[in-house]
């Protein structure tokens, strides 16, 4: 079968790498992420749009200095050119998954901790899942 069909609701849940990527076409890719306590993406800025849905826990997401309480339920929209952070301000995990337009990570591309993912200088390089 072509594309991706799942639970992504219990996928994003189940995940406990702070970033796995599940799937890459050519113009849009879905990644799972789970912060720790306390933990947060990062301020950064891309050249592409990203959606955000929160499934698990509390956080803020700050978009261009504009910080916003989310939780399970919510969706962000970060569109391109926009400083953003995702920061988990609650006491257990913020599990969520994000959509980029286009792809920004290397398919298949898994990141246990923050740590992993800032030591990993990795970036889409043309190949998706199928």
């Amino acid at each position: 079968m072509k594309g991706f069909v799942q639970d992504i609701e219990s996928a994003a849940v189940k995940n406990d790498d702070f970033r796995r990527v599940l799937y890459t076409s050519r113009y849009c890719q879905l990644v799972l992420m789970a912060l720790s306590p306390g933990e947060e993406i990062g301020a950064e800025v891309h050249g592409l749009d990203q959606f955000f849905r929160v499934e698990e826990g509390t956080g803020e997401a700050v978009l261009d200095g504009v910080a916003t309480a989310i939780q399970a339920g919510f969706a962000v929209i970060v569109p391109a050119g926009a400083r953003h952070n995702i920061i988990n301000t609650g006491k257990l995990p913020l599990k969520l998954y994000t959509l980029y337009a286009p792809p920004n990570h290397r398919d298949g591309v898994v990141h246990h901790t923050r740590e992993d993912a800032e030591r990993d200088d990795e970036h889409f390089d043309g190949k998706t899942t199928e």
